[in-house]
């Protein structure tokens, strides 16, 4: 882990402590943070049962290895209130270490914002958006599946897909609310028959060839894995492209490089920068953006959300 990143040492559970029930523990993070665009992007992609977003925080169920659990996200001026309740205490860590990479807590966003508003395009943005986060995930392999639901298609409609997925194929819990699923597991999605998935029929063989990787472990998405070898294993499976690749490497393993040049969203968002760009003469310089272009790309995102709300 570089320098820039905010280390912390996991909380250990002893191992013969391990009650069950609600918890609250307060999430550290460097300012400034900016939780409304990070609150947006996950309420654009909520997916029903599993998920609970509004414009102040952020729920969902979680699949962990002694148990389930539920977490309730609430950013605060200079910390994330962390809600969790679990069936087993001894997955707090993990519960914790995962709502820390969700918000993208140990992110330095002095040193980001510093370098990208070096950049006559990007600089309007980061003044408006200080401390902005890459959404990451909990669970890589969800990110995963939603990245190929996702292929060429809109944010609502990879929504509806993957909700019908949670419903059919993941296990239903009892939690006295709204949120009433857990995400399918590789194996559960890797026994599906491929045609009958609300999907073309190759995206759906891409979906079930990719959950029976990760079930035989040939795929690891999660952050101890090499980027670059995840990468390759993904692009060797079929229906899988760079653009599905980069969002996985995005969400899923943190990389901070990540810039989706083809994304149709990336697109309208840098059209829309340049057309609006007080510098005379800004352009779009990707490269120049590194090694915190996945920031870059959030920045890009949120203008053409909010073109797209206008």
């Amino acid at each position: 882990m570089s320098d820039s990143r905010l280390c912390e040492a996991p909380y250990r559970q002893p191992a013969a402590f391990a009650p069950s029930g609600p918890m609250t523990v307060s999430l550290a993070l460097r300012q400034p943070f900016h939780a409304q665009s990070l609150l947006a992007f996950l309420r654009q992609r909520v997916v029903a049962g599993l998920e609970a977003c509004d414009a102040n925080a952020y729920a969902r169920t979680l699949r962990l290895p002694h148990g389930h659990g539920r977490i309730a996200l609430t950013p605060r001026t200079d910390r994330v209130e962390c809600e969790l309740d679990l069936t087993d205490a001894r997955d707090l860590s993990i519960a914790v270490e995962g709502s820390r990479h969700l918000f993208d807590l140990d992110a330095d966003p002095g040193v980001i914002d510093e370098h990208l508003r070096s950049d006559p395009l990007l600089r309007p943005r980061v003044a408006k958006c200080p401390g902005i986060r890459v959404p990451g995930h909990i669970d890589g392999f969800e990110a995963a599946v939603r990245a190929i639901v996702g292929q060429q298609i809109s944010v609502a409609g990879a929504r509806t897909i993957v909700s019908g997925l949670v419903m059919e194929f993941g296990d239903r819990i009892d939690t006295g609310g709204a949120l009433t699923h857990l995400f399918p597991t590789p194996d559960a999605m890797a026994a599906a028959n491929p045609g009958s998935l609300p999907m073309p029929s190759a995206r759906g063989r891409a979906l079930v060839g990719l959950a029976a990787a990760v079930a035989e472990g040939s795929v690891v998405l999660d952050r101890s894995a090499d980027r670059g070898d995840v990468r390759d294993a993904l692009l060797a499976l079929p229906g899988i492209g760079p653009w599905t690749a980069g969002y996985i490497a995005l969400r899923a393993l943190g990389d901070p490089d990540v810039f989706l040049a083809t994304d149709l969203g990336v697109r309208k968002g840098l059209a829309r920068l340049e057309h609006t760009s007080p510098e005379p003469g800004a352009r779009t310089r990707p490269d120049a953006w590194r090694p915190w272009r996945s920031y870059s790309l959030m920045h890009v995102w949120t203008v053409a959300s909010e073109e797209d709300a206008a």
